[in-house]
């Protein structure tokens, strides 16, 4: 910025600017409330179906998401606006009081000169003594000021451009108080860039501050995407192939370093997928062309004669972050054609395919990086659009299902299913309820399918994978009873599942049954069987008009439910002759106390997070009304209480509820006492006046015994039961 200009700025057209972007900000402040307490809310309680139930409910979400980033895009633009006004007045008025201050005491004039240089001459003649020292001082002042205007211009206009390019369409999520914070965030991605772009060199402290660096900035958009632009994609896999190879073997401190720097570089790069900046399309362009180069830090090593191929490298820097969806489709696509490549049978041959050769160790953890699948499947854990999109290739599902039973990646993929079908990322915490889709219940019915068969189907439950298989059918519990129920039950089970009844019962119960064989996946059965019976009893005693008829069908309907999947378990855990191993009580009291902590807290904020299924507000106004009666916190709370806490309840007989080592016959008698104090918790709540709470407790007694025996009877006509 030259002299004239900064002297003689009129600032009136920004200011101008300014004013119409903080109205801009108030009405997008009132419209993306309104979107999302309105709108959106009274969207994800529709009972909508057909072409409403998916195409109107997805855009209207997006269309709420879409308020929000632009309240967000358009308050950092108003930020920096008014940031780079204070500023520019600011070295306007200083200037004008330095050449004022110049000339008033010192007798020294600036001009301004072609080309905007200035230069500063005595304005007397002859000079007084000392005047070249304060024409120095003065020249150094107005070029200082001159500077410091010229780099608030240039960061602000820098930084604008940067958040505008973020999205092609649409709003961008980049959020930035002030332009000082915007151009730090560029300015630091410029470095880190530099200091990436060749590992090797990366002195202790250089790595440190890129450790501290990534950090403070890997969910800023305008620094991720600045970041890998600058750096590269094929750059940005040599950096992390060479950082692993630098430090193999780490120990220590330096290994919860290497730790860090990956977990929060994944993050970094996720959240610059997200930018539609044209050096970030660069950058996912280059990433999958350079996906089956072979990286190496030493090209003469002996040890390492072919590298880490560009798909390993990659993966590894996936396990954590929202990667974009568009993004992990290509990249998927790619990825798994190559992992579908064997000859032999179905999901065989993967684990040959990655694991020869002696590939550097791409991951500082329980996982060594060599399997891409581990990554990529845990990308899609973050990201259920994502994974869903994946899953919903029949030949995909079912090559990536079966090859669980040859590989390390059994884990990744479970919990990558488990977003898929229930709608909620990997430790993503939401305060709505999202209905399955038809493709999600689909997707879980082929879930369900596979763990289904016989002589297989077990095989895929085990400790990495039990529990997301707990959450899914916790999850699923409104179809799931459903399901056991049969047709006509939908005025009882309530749900806005847009496919309730998209379960097969065979496969349902085959499911509950191996599943229980884990005991995380058998606490998450447990605790959301609890959830969903004490919540469907409560919507009934706080809305006798949800079921057209005689108050005591639902409550037997419900209670015998629960007597069914509770009976699974039990005769699951029996069959297995897991009930008096010391060892496998303990794990379950504490798988149990685990799964019930993390649910009870979600429980009592009032958040759902697809590990739980509470009734969901539905089918209209009555089923609403019962969520905001305290349904969230309610009946729920009560029930998962006592699960934790070992309750002891009257006639019980001293017997804690749910502890470990119980006869069949004792579980049973449990879930018959869970049952009636839920109901009568139900009944005294909501003042429930056509049952007494001694006919109710009678009700549920009778309704879970039958439901007992007959899940006995339903395992024996689908399953193969060990001999008495």
């Amino acid at each position: 910025m030259d002299l004239e200009a900064l002297r003689n700025a009129n600032f009136s057209l920004l200011n101008t600017a300014i004013s119409d972007w903080g109205k801009v900000v108030k009405s997008l402040t009132t419209l993306e409330k309104q979107s999302r307490d309105d709108m959106k809310a009274k969207a994800d309680k529709a009972n909508w179906a057909g072409v409403n139930a998916t195409v109107s409910r997805e855009f209207i979400s997006k269309t709420a998401g879409e308020f929000s980033d632009a309240l967000t895009q358009g308050t950092s633009i108003h930020n920096i606006l008014k940031d780079t006004y204070d500023e520019l007045v600011g070295y306007r008025d200083k200037l004008k009081q330095a050449l004022d201050d110049g000339f008033q005491k010192d007798k020294l004039s600036v001009y301004g000169e072609q080309g905007g240089g200035f230069r500063v001459v005595a304005a007397i003649h002859p000079e007084p003594p000392g005047t070249q020292e304060k024409a120095e001082a003065l020249r150094n002042r107005v070029q200082d000021l001159l500077g410091q205007a010229t780099t608030s211009d240039s960061t602000a206009a820098r930084a604008l451009k940067a958040i505008a390019e973020q999205a092609d369409y649409g709003f961008s999520g980049a959020k930035h108080a002030d332009r000082d914070s915007a151009a730090d965030a560029l300015q630091k991605a410029d470095a880190m860039a530099m200091l990436a772009k060749d590992a090797k060199k990366m002195s202790p402290q250089e790595l440190a501050e890129f450790q501290r660096t990534m950090a403070t900035y890997k969910d800023d958009e305008l620094f991720a995407a600045q970041f890998a632009s600058k750096l590269g994609g094929k750059e940005t896999l040599q950096f992390w192939n060479d950082l692993a190879e630098i430090h193999a073997g780490a120990r220590g401190e330096e290994l919860k370093q290497l730790q860090s720097i990956q977990k929060d570089l994944s993050m970094t790069l996720a959240t610059a997928t997200l930018s539609d900046a044209d050096g970030m399309q660069d950058w996912k362009k280059k990433v999958l062309d350079e996906a089956t180069t072979a990286f190496r830090s030493n090209p003469s090593d002996p040890l390492r004669p072919n590298g880490a191929m560009g798909y390993q490298v990659m993966s590894s820097l996936m396990h954590h972050g929202k990667y974009d969806a568009e993004f992990l489709d290509a990249y998927g696509k790619q990825l798994l054609k190559m992992d579908m490549a064997p000859a032999g049978q179905t999901g065989m041959g993967t684990n040959d395919l990655w694991k020869t050769g002696n590939v550097t160790d791409l991951v500082f953890g329980d996982d060594d990086g060599r399997d891409p699948m581990v990554g990529f499947m845990k990308a899609l854990s973050h990201n259920p659009e994502a994974a869903l999109e994946t899953f919903d290739d029949k030949k995909v599902f079912e090559h990536v299902v079966e090859s669980m039973r040859y590989t390390d990646r059994d884990g990744a993929v479970a919990h990558a299913l488990e977003a898929a079908v229930t709608g909620y990322g990997d430790g993503e915490k939401s305060a709505d309820i999202r209905p399955h889709s038809k493709a999600q219940v689909a997707l879980m019915q082929d879930v369900m399918h596979a763990v289904a068969q016989p002589e297989t189907g077990a095989k895929l439950v085990n400790k990495a994978t039990g529990e997301s298989f707990g959450d899914m059918a916790a999850s699923y519990m409104p179809e799931i009873s459903r399901s056991l129920a049969g047709t006509g039950s939908g005025a009882i089970f309530v749900t806005d599942s847009q496919n309730p009844e998209g379960l097969k019962p065979v496969d349902a119960t085959r499911f509950l049954y191996e599943v229980s064989r884990d005991p995380m996946g058998r606490a998450a059965i447990i605790v959301g069987e609890s959830v969903y019976t004490s919540s469907s009893l409560e919507a009934h005693m706080a809305n006798p008009e949800l079921f057209d008829g005689k108050s005591d069908l639902p409550i037997n309907a419900i209670a015998r439910n629960a007597g069914i999947i509770e009976g699974i378990v039990g005769h699951s855990v029996a069959d297995a002759k897991i009930a008096g191993d010391l060892g496998a009580e303990t794990a379950a009291n504490d798988a149990l106390k685990a799964k019930g902590d993390i649910v009870k807290s979600f429980l009592a904020a009032g958040v759902n997070v697809g590990s739980v299924a509470l009734v969901p507000m539905g089918p209209g106004a009555a089923v609403t009304g019962a969520a905001a009666s305290g349904f969230f916190g309610g009946i729920a709370g009560i029930a998962v209480d006592s699960l934790l806490n070992g309750q002891k309840v009257e006639g019980a007989a001293d017997k804690a509820l749910y502890v470990s080592g119980q006869t069949l016959n004792e579980n049973m008698e449990s879930t018959k006492l869970h049952t009636q104090e839920n109901l009568a918790a139900a009944i005294s709540k909501h003042g429930f006046t056509e049952l007494t709470t001694a006919e109710g407790r009678e009700l549920a007694r009778v309704a879970v015994e039958q439901g007992w025996r007959d899940s006995d009877s339903m395992l024996e006509d689908v399953h193969a039961r060990p001999a008495a």
